[in-house]
């Protein structure tokens, strides 16, 4: 069951906090949105892994046809072949083998959640205009003058959203681990939650409200 809640974001102009805010209305979760939010993370986690470990058993391992030794007489304890798990070279008991890490998630599941999301981290949203991220050149050092003007602390986990990936902005924040940079049409809930800062630019937010059926 869903309810319709008012997101706040805060604009800034030309490094500035105004007293402007763009308001719309979006579908959230009326109760435990958490439970949503952690089933699509779960997904995304999950999908993630290729499934491609492999080990053989007895049977896959080559050799071992012929009895090592005679079953009696030797002191030795009896053994059928060199391939047995409990020999050096042989199978593995119980070992991984390849499998589908697929989980079942409606679409409107997803969209539930990152819409759960946007509204959690509102607070810590701002919103921008993307030609104030369109650098002349590419230094990472531009990308950190800009964080400092915008008084985010550069060493926090930062989500940068735009409408597309200018070359020069895309080159300038590559190098930085805590700082990622997406698309508004390539949204996730693992990127969401781990961001301590999100910075917006107006383009996307277009996007976005028209994505996720928002209502200003």
């Amino acid at each position: 069951m869903s309810t319709k809640k008012n997101i706040s974001y805060t604009v800034y102009r030309d490094n500035n906090k105004t007293d402007e805010s763009t308001n719309f209305h979006i579908n959230v979760s009326a109760e435990h949105p958490g439970y949503i939010v952690h089933r699509g993370l779960v997904k995304q986690l999950e999908e993630k892994r290729q499934g491609t470990a492999s080990t053989k058993t007895r049977k896959e391992v080559r050799g071992g046809g012929k009895k090592p030794w005679k079953q009696k007489g030797t002191g030795k304890a009896r053994a059928g072949s060199i391939r047995s798990p409990l020999w050096r070279g042989g199978g593995v008991i119980f070992g991984p083998k390849p499998k589908d890490y697929q989980v079942k998630l409606n679409g409107k599941e997803k969209q539930l959640a990152l819409r759960n999301l946007l509204y959690d981290k509102q607070g810590v949203t701002i919103l921008i205009d993307e030609q104030e991220l369109s650098f002349n050149e590419s230094k990472t050092q531009q990308i950190v003058n800009k964080l400092i003007a915008l008084q985010i602390p550069k060493k926090q986990k930062i989500l940068i959203v735009v409408s597309h990936k200018p070359k020069h902005l895309y080159l300038s924040t590559r190098n930085l681990t805590n700082i990622e940079l997406i698309q508004a049409n390539h949204l996730n809930i693992k990127s969401m939650l781990c961001a301590e800062h999100i910075i917006m630019t107006k383009e996307s937010l277009k996007i976005i409200q028209e994505v996720y059926n928002a209502e200003t």
